[in-house]
């Protein structure tokens, strides 16, 4: 443990050091111009490293799937579209897409909800236990899905009946007088699929709720009395105008929180790998890559996540640009 730890240190040393040593080259670079080139190169120098870890790690992978997403299973001979055929035509992978979309719907439908109704209520609270709340709800947020995984196992999971039970929810239902439960099996309604997406909210709402909180803060304090004023209540004031001063911040919370479902992997693979009708396209893509050994398919995936990404990141993004406008 002390070797892992110790490893972590240097690699968080030697990745600052190297970032560091990096922007004083450039700095150093840009120096040796004439003063009238290094006022105009020096920004250009500065988002060199991102700008190429952008082509690299981004641009260059993308291009390389597109690619492969049109070639056979090892990448060697051109099939057209059969992958995306083969891919929208077979029943599972048809059952993997369905899942992929109740994440979608769900995930940042509930995470606006909660986010927003913690906010709310943790504004109304003196400020030192409003901080303490906001902390407790943000707190799983700095834990990583893999390691919430493992815990939230510990939660839904399942023992025959006459054992002891070292899952919380079966625990409760046997020392109720009730039989436990295998919840990570049950796919009727997909009642196993929404017990993973409470995992992933568990770990989002404190992003939504302290985004939220703050634009709900910056509300003006006018607008909301001159609403009292003309004989609003608190609902009206809320949803009147409250919300649509603050539509900008719901807006972002809700596609952040849409992409991050749309990306989900850890969650899944880590408490089912997929099994028991809870597959979704980032498990899949896993699989395809790495147990059939199906280039070809794995790429497919990637197109069609891309595909579904691109209208929400071109909204986003003209989102993004109205809000700076104002």
């Amino acid at each position: 443990m002390w070797l892992k730890a110790i490893n972590t240190i240097l690699t968080v040393i030697v990745g600052i050091g190297v970032a560091v040593l990096l922007y004083w080259l450039l700095n150093k670079i840009a120096e040796l111009l004439p003063s009238r080139l290094e006022d105009k190169i020096k920004p250009w120098l500065y988002i060199l490293p991102a700008y190429l870890a952008l082509v690299v790690y981004l641009i260059y992978p993308t291009i390389v799937a597109f690619i492969k997403s049109f070639q056979d299973a090892t990448s060697t001979e051109w099939v057209g579209f059969a992958n995306f055929e083969a891919l929208l035509t077979n029943a599972g992978f048809q059952q993997t897409l369905f899942n992929t979309v109740l994440w979608m719907i769900i995930v940042p439908t509930v995470t606006i909800i909660l986010g927003l109704g913690i906010a709310v209520l943790a504004d109304r609270l003196q400020p030192r236990y409003e901080n303490l709340s906001k902390t407790i709800v943000f707190m799983p947020m700095a834990i990583s899905m893999v390691g919430a995984a493992t815990v939230w196992r510990f939660v839904y999971a399942y023992r025959p009946a006459g054992s002891d039970q070292v899952g919380l929810q079966n625990a409760i239902i046997t020392s109720l007088g009730g039989d436990p439960v295998p919840w990570l099996q049950q796919s009727q309604f997909h009642l196993n699929s929404l017990l993973l997406m409470v995992m992933l909210l568990w770990a989002q709402i404190g992003f939504g709720m302290v985004l939220l909180s703050g634009a709900i803060k910056g509300v003006p304090t006018d607008t909301l009395e001159a609403a009292r004023i003309d004989g609003a209540d608190e609902r009206q004031t809320f949803f009147r105008v409250v919300v649509p001063q603050i539509k900008g911040t719901i807006v972002t919370v809700f596609i952040t929180t849409l992409i991050s479902a749309m990306k989900t992997f850890d969650v899944v693979y880590v408490m089912t790998s997929g099994q028991f009708n809870t597959n979704i396209l980032g498990v899949e893509f896993y699989r395809q890559l790495t147990s059939n050994f199906n280039n070809g398919a794995a790429s497919a995936i990637v197109v069609l996540l891309l595909i579904a990404t691109f209208p929400v990141m071109l909204y986003q993004v003209k989102h993004f640009r109205e809000e700076a406008a104002r």
